[in-house]
């Protein structure tokens, strides 16, 4: 049997970066194993029957302010610019998401466009972001009607079709991803770099994976080859002894001991419009009408000419273990202490551990996990 140094569960970003790394920079032999049919995770995309590039489990878009994360993806393949923009429908018309000034001057008649700018800029410095919840505590009477109505206009239906529960009930850190700016930049982020891979993000990691040094087993569960026992990882019945990169769900690796940790998922429905392009730009929110949540096109991010078009229509849901994606963690109190448990009991198992969003019930932004990968990789694994 092939001897391997490191095991890595998972083929998404946490997992590849970290087996890259390793198999390129110390000559290590890497075990991949990947539940999935595919690698890359939710960034797998392809070329559909329409000769659209799509992501298969929604829109991902690259975007960061961290040097070295960009010089690693870099590394990886070529890279095209792309500024991405997002607009709501909301009272009859499409409107600039994150809700800013340009937003106000599109929503309300010229008298209340310079009140609300003029109380917005008395408190906040251009260009600042802010909370809303944050925005609707402030004690202004202006500042509170603008509050309630972008809240109920833009927050509080697309938070219950999202995460079933109103905004009150999730972590401030979740509704904060989404603030009020206080400015005119039209743009959904506003990092240094914001880009897409050329040739789509399965074709990074096939370059992240394609190295002698790693074995890839797809459709592969961990309870297939591994096992724990006493504490130590065993893969095809015999102890091993290197370093073991857990990815997956950690609840499932440890047969939902403490009980199932809590995510949402999406009903993701694709469509084929007979017609070159079916919106103006990539995503559209629908907060307050219909069932789904948005509407993306991706030939706005890899631009083709094609006579036909691909859409995404996104149906929140809840997450049931082996029927559908685990998208988003809830964090919820109950969830945190459920987590805690499973966490200090992976800290008992040797040599193992825990990188990304499934495994450490956090969520992270492409970026994030890159960051976190590499700097598991640096303190972690011998370098």
């Amino acid at each position: 049997m092939k001897t391997f140094d490191t095991i890595v569960v998972g083929a998404g970003f946490a997992g590849s970066v970290i087996a890259h790394r390793l198999a390129t920079e110390q000559n290590k032999k890497v075990l991949i194993i990947e539940k999935r049919e595919h690698i890359g995770g939710n960034c797998y995309d392809y070329v559909d029957d329409n000769g659209v590039n799509i992501h298969k489990y929604g829109p991902h878009l690259f975007h960061t302010d961290n040097e070295e994360v960009y010089a690693f993806l870099k590394s990886l393949g070529e890279l095209e610019n792309y500024q991405h923009h997002v607009e709501a429908f909301i009272d009859g018309q499409n409107v600039p998401i994150p809700f800013n000034l340009n937003t106000i001057e599109k929503l309300f008649p010229p008298s209340l466009v310079k009140a609300f700018e003029e109380k917005l800029l008395e408190h906040y410095d251009y260009n600042q972001k802010v909370p809303i919840l944050e925005l609707r505590e402030k004690d202004d009477d202006k500042l509170k009607a603008l509050a309630d109505y972008i809240y109920e206009k833009v927050f509080v239906n697309y938070t219950a079709k999202q995460w079933g529960m109103k905004p009150e009930e999730i972590d401030a850190a979740v509704t904060a991803r989404v603030p009020v700016l206080i400015g005119k930049d039209n743009r959904y982020f506003h990092d240094r770099y914001q880009v897409v891979p050329k040739k789509g993000y399965t074709r990074l990691f096939e370059t992240m994976l394609g190295h002698e040094n790693i074995k890839l087993l797809l459709q592969t569960g961990f309870d297939e080859v591994c096992a724990i026992e006493e504490n130590k990882v065993m893969l095809f019945g015999q102890p091993f002894a290197g370093k073991v990169i857990y990815t997956g769900p950690i609840d499932e690796l440890f047969g939902y001991e403490y009980g199932a940790l809590e995510y949402r998922s999406i009903d993701l429905q694709f469509e084929t419009v007979e017609k070159a392009y079916f919106q103006h730009l990539p995503v559209v929110n629908y907060p307050n009408d219909y069932d789904y949540t948005r509407i993306t096109e991706f030939k706005h991010i890899h631009p083709v000419n094609t006579e036909k078009t691909t859409i995404l229509k996104e149906y929140p849901q809840a997450y049931a273990a082996g029927k559908n994606v685990p998208y988003y963690p809830v964090f919820t109190e109950e969830n945190r202490q459920r987590y805690e448990q499973y966490s200090r009991r992976a800290a008992l198992v040797e040599n193992m551990v825990l990188v990304g969003r499934l495994a450490e019930f956090k969520y992270y932004d492409m970026d994030d996990v890159i960051e976190r990968a590499l700097s598991v990789y640096r303190n972690e694994c011998g370098v």
